[in-house]
């Protein structure tokens, strides 16, 4: 890729234009000419934005969720909340670097953060292992959602995972049963949950901490039981049809509002959260502040009851009658 093309390879075009745009603007002299010349290109390069992210596939929208430059939840820490105070450890094994959690400020209201970091630096990754967190890390998240409860803050669980950590360790201490654990502590905390994919939301890594009274992604962001390579290695037995594994999975933000998987998706800045992270934090915070003012006015046990009913109703079956099978079989 040339060097002036630091992105994603569909977005080749943009960074053509925008290097134009900066060539045109530095010799631009100030005659009428110059100007239109710039305005001109403008133009075009935030048309060619709009046109290539208006049409990403599957896969290329997991590439932008994945992209180095996307806000991650220290970033929207301190762009949308206040006063954030972190707290470490799950009082039985250690402190899971992967979630982050804490109480903080928005706006009027005192909420307990809780969040999956990846980091940015190599050390930093290695230290967060990748945003895959172990079963500590689910514990501490459900030992400070219980904290927040007793004292009625609302949680909010901003996503960001590949998956759960898979390795020998992490299944030793019940990876599995922590998670599960956490989904039916969450189904009937008596505190108003949101949680927000942030970017890559995949398989028990983002249940863990996903049963919220809303449910809600990032415009490109995914939320899958599985991560396309994972998908391609079981079913292709290669990780070279990811791509195809992407576009069956059927796990954008606009395929999961469509089956009611998700309650709403958060639209990005124009080219995605990486290109101004500001404006996608205020969007964000924008919505919490709007849905926590609706969630905050209900009785608890309205929640709880509205909260279990709506994961009941994900997902669609078709019954039929034994008379109706048997002709179908005949």
């Amino acid at each position: 890729m040339d060097a002036l093309t630091p992105g994603l390879e569909f977005e080749q075009p943009i960074w053509e234009l925008e290097s134009q745009l900066r060539k045109a603007e530095k010799e631009s002299n100030g005659s009428p000419a110059s100007d239109d010349e710039v305005r001109r290109l403008r133009r075009e390069h935030t048309e060619m934005i709009r046109k290539v992210y208006g049409n990403l596939t599957s896969w290329e929208t997991v590439r932008v969720a994945r992209h180095k430059d996307r806000p991650h939840t220290v970033d929207y820490l301190s762009l949308v909340f206040d006063e954030f105070v972190e707290l470490h450890g799950d009082k039985h094994f250690g402190d899971d670097r992967a979630l982050l959690t804490g109480f903080a400020k928005l706006d009027q209201y005192r909420v307990m953060v809780i969040g999956h970091e990846k980091g940015r630096t190599y050390k930093e990754r290695s230290a967060c292992f990748f945003g895959c967190a172990h079963p500590e890390g689910y514990r501490k998240a459900m030992s400070k959602m219980r904290l927040a409860a007793k004292y009625n803050l609302p949680v909010i669980c901003l996503i960001d995972t590949p998956g759960a950590y898979p390795g020998i360790g992490a299944e030793e201490r019940g990876q599995a049963l922590v998670i599960a654990q956490n989904m039916y502590e969450m189904s009937r905390l008596e505190t108003p949950i949101i949680c927000v994919v942030i970017g890559e939301g995949g398989s028990g890594g983002a249940l863990g901490i996903g049963v919220g009274d809303r449910v809600a992604m990032l415009q490109f962001s995914y939320y899958s039981v599985i991560s396309p390579e994972g998908c391609a290695g079981i079913l292709w037995k290669s990780h070279e049809f990811a791509e195809q594994a992407a576009e069956a999975l059927k796990f954008t933000s606009s395929n999961l509002l469509e089956l009611g998987v998700v309650d709403d998706v958060i639209e990005e800045p124009l080219g995605g959260g990486h290109r101004d992270h500001h404006q996608m934090a205020n969007r964000l915070k924008m919505y919490l502040m709007k849905t926590l003012r609706e969630l905050v006015q209900k009785p608890k046990d309205q929640l709880v009851d509205e909260r279990y009913n709506k994961f009941r109703k994900i997902g669609r079956i078709l019954e039929t009658s034994p008379e109706a099978d048997a002709l179908a079989a005949s």
